[in-house]
């Protein structure tokens, strides 16, 4: 039979483990069609179905189980001491975590100055919207937007996030004549992710529209639709910031809306003891102090 390549022995505990094929892909960054094949490749090698479909995912075969309770406890053991002995290589060095959005928005137009004050000192970013296992991945820390009621992880609030009406000056300007007061009533409205704007109306008054002139499930493509003067947007602040700064958008009026999450430091146990942890946790939080000002 010969030597099976790890890597089909790591689908089927992802899979076995998950339960759900689309999650163990996800975990392992793959797609679904690429673990499916890496499991069909270790159930031809072995002779034996290790999963059976059912309703609510996958399910072990006895098969399966038997494999499962072998090799799913020696496979940890192996990720872990993988884990620590890249730890002590890394040293300085940091992996951050962090939704791609925020990357571009808030953290990145901030690295310049830390870089330049922490030259020993490196930081890897995981742009991706994957929520990171840190059980299981060489990750030291996230930057996660919630509530901040994770299990199993330290969470600190960085800051809140708000909600503002954007638009571009382009869009302002072909609508001069409407007096400020009444831009939200006749001014095109974008649909927003959060569908927040009937939130927004009863706070300050007046009346969602009936439709709107396109709607959006993405946050950062809301916000260029925006600053392309397709119509109003209800921003994430810091996430419309840099198209803010750059003057592709302006706020209408001064009232912000509480988004009802935040902006957290989320990070194992064991971040606690590596050497950088104090450094980066440190200047995170002074950078949170003035989010609107990198």
């Amino acid at each position: 039979m010969g030597r099976i390549p790890l890597d089909q022995v790591e689908a089927f505990v992802a899979a076995a483990r998950l339960g759900n094929l689309t999650r163990a892909a996800e975990r392992m960054h793959l797609t679904v069609s690429a673990l499916s094949h890496r499991m069909r490749q270790l159930e031809e090698r072995l002779g034996q179905q290790l999963l059976a479909r059912g309703p609510r995912g996958v399910e072990l075969t006895p098969e399966g189980r038997r494999l499962y309770e072998a090799v799913g406890g020696p496979l940890d053991a192996i990720a872990q001491a993988l884990q620590r002995a890249s730890a002590r290589r890394r040293g300085r060095s940091m992996t951050i975590s962090l939704i791609p959005s925020m990357a571009t928005a808030w953290l990145v137009p901030r690295l310049p100055s830390f870089l330049a004050a922490h030259p020993d000192l490196a930081l890897s970013l995981q742009s991706s919207t994957h929520v990171v296992d840190f059980e299981r991945e060489p990750v030291d820390l996230a930057l996660r937007l919630g509530g901040g009621n994770w299990p199993g992880v330290r969470a600190e609030l960085l800051f809140d996030e708000w909600l503002v009406p954007v638009a571009s000056p382009g869009l302002l300007k072909r609508h001069a004549k409407v007096p400020a007061a009444q831009r939200l009533a006749r001014l095109p409205l974008l649909g927003d992710p959060s569908g927040r704007w009937e939130d927004w109306f009863a706070a300050t008054g007046g009346s969602a529209p009936e439709r709107y002139t396109a709607h959006f499930d993405d946050t950062e493509t809301l916000h260029q639709a925006a600053a392309e003067g397709l119509g109003v947007a209800l921003a994430r602040l810091t996430l419309a910031e840099p198209l803010l700064r750059a003057g592709r958008l302006v706020t209408l009026g001064r009232r912000r809306l509480p988004a009802g999450f935040g902006h957290y430091l989320v990070y194992p146990e064991r971040s606690l003891a590596h050497p950088a942890f104090p450094t980066v946790r440190a200047w995170l939080l002074q950078q949170a102090a003035a989010p609107s000002a990198p």
